[in-house]
């Protein structure tokens, strides 16, 4: 079996020393080589042909997200980006992923040793499923002011009487993972503001999922917040499971609410995908759209098949709009599938099953 051969970019030469010694652990990864910044990078993507390449955010004569958005026109190849948790980290990190990026690291703590296995261990799979990730060419999107996406406060949607009276007894629970945190975007960007209730879990640590969620809030007509613990969850907005959490949903009477817990991670993960599935299956039965989209693993592909045995409409992502088809794949081969669906053809198809008019 051919090594997936990987370069690292990095200012850090104590960095670029970690980053390669946690590869190495895998039999499968190459590391070719290593660049202190993106002009080195530039020459040793010509001349060590990678396959992955992991990328620092911050670095001097040119930050990372210029030199990604330049090599996605011109050399498009996977990419993981390795990113410190600050607000700032967070927000070039979503950047990162738009632009094309397959996924990222919170960058290791180099001065412990305790938990360092369980570092490797996430950035192998990072880097073997960008390795097999589909990397298109980046058509780069401008930054949108919050002046021109912003089409309703949340303070407007939550005054909207619509919430109660007609979409209550709908849910619309997605989960997602690698390649998610477009996808996601994508699919709400298209959605009508009283669209019915959305709880989401997309893979992604803690920090991230609020900025996250707020920059989806600033580009979609629906309200997108991290949840907390005993939110409502009302039409026209949609929750996303705080990193490091799970969500659940909860139901009394016909109002529904989310739970939020640390129990022990699911399928490795936490937040998991089953674990809202599951609750979802539960308490809103035939009254829930399953959405399962890109990501590595199989995640949500068992609660999923659940929720159809309930009675819910089913919907997976196909292969070819997929960055890493691995959750819809296995969610198919478990029968849990109703629909598989290009990315583009989702969002209409919830809104055909739950009866949408625009007239609502």
């Amino acid at each position: 079996m051919k090594k997936i051969r990987v370069l690292t970019v990095d200012d850090s030469a104590l960095m670029r020393q970690v980053l390669a010694t946690l590869l190495s652990k895998d039999p499968d990864i190459e590391v070719v080589g290593a660049a202190p910044d993106p002009y080195v990078a530039r020459e040793k993507i010509k001349a060590l042909n990678p396959d992955v390449l992991t990328l620092d955010v911050e670095m001097p004569k040119m930050d990372g997200i210029t030199f990604l958005e330049k090599l996605m026109r011109g050399h498009p190849m996977p990419v993981v980006m390795v990113s410190s948790l600050t607000e700032a980290g967070c927000q070039t990190t979503l950047r990162a992923l738009e632009l094309g990026a397959i996924d990222f690291i919170t960058k290791p703590k180099i001065d412990l040793r305790e938990g360092m296995e369980d570092v490797a261990q996430e950035l192998i799979g990072k880097v073997k499923a960008a390795a097999q990730a589909r990397v298109k060419p980046s058509l780069v999107k401008r930054e949108a002011s919050e002046s021109d996406t912003r089409y309703a406060s949340r303070d407007t949607l939550h005054g909207s009487s619509y919430a109660m009276i007609k979409t209550t007894d709908c849910i619309i629970a997605i989960g997602s993972s690698t390649g998610g945190t477009e996808a996601v975007k994508d699919l709400l960007e298209t959605l009508p503001p009283n669209t019915p209730p959305i709880v989401i879990t997309q893979h992604m640590p803690e920090r991230f999922t609020k900025t996250w969620a707020e920059r989806l809030h600033s580009l979609c007509r629906i309200s997108v917040a991290e949840a907390q613990d005993g939110d409502s969850v009302l039409a026209g907005h949609a929750l996303v499971a705080p990193g490091g959490y799970h969500m659940t949903l909860e139901r009394s009477g016909a109002r529904y609410t989310v739970r939020i817990n640390q129990d022990p991670p699911v399928n490795r993960h936490r937040p998991s995908v089953d674990v809202l599935f599951a609750s979802v299956a539960r308490y809103a039965g035939a009254n829930a759209v399953g959405v399962i989209l890109t990501g590595m693993g199989g995640d949500g592909a068992k609660e999923l098949l659940t929720m159809k045995q309930a009675g819910a409409f089913t919907i997976a992502q196909d292969e070819a709009s997929c960055v890493v088809f691995g959750m819809p794949k296995e969610a198919i081969k478990a029968g849990a599938v109703d629909k598989v669906l290009p990315l583009g053809d989702i969002a209409g198809a919830i809104l055909t099953h739950v009866g949408y008019s625009k007239a609502a």
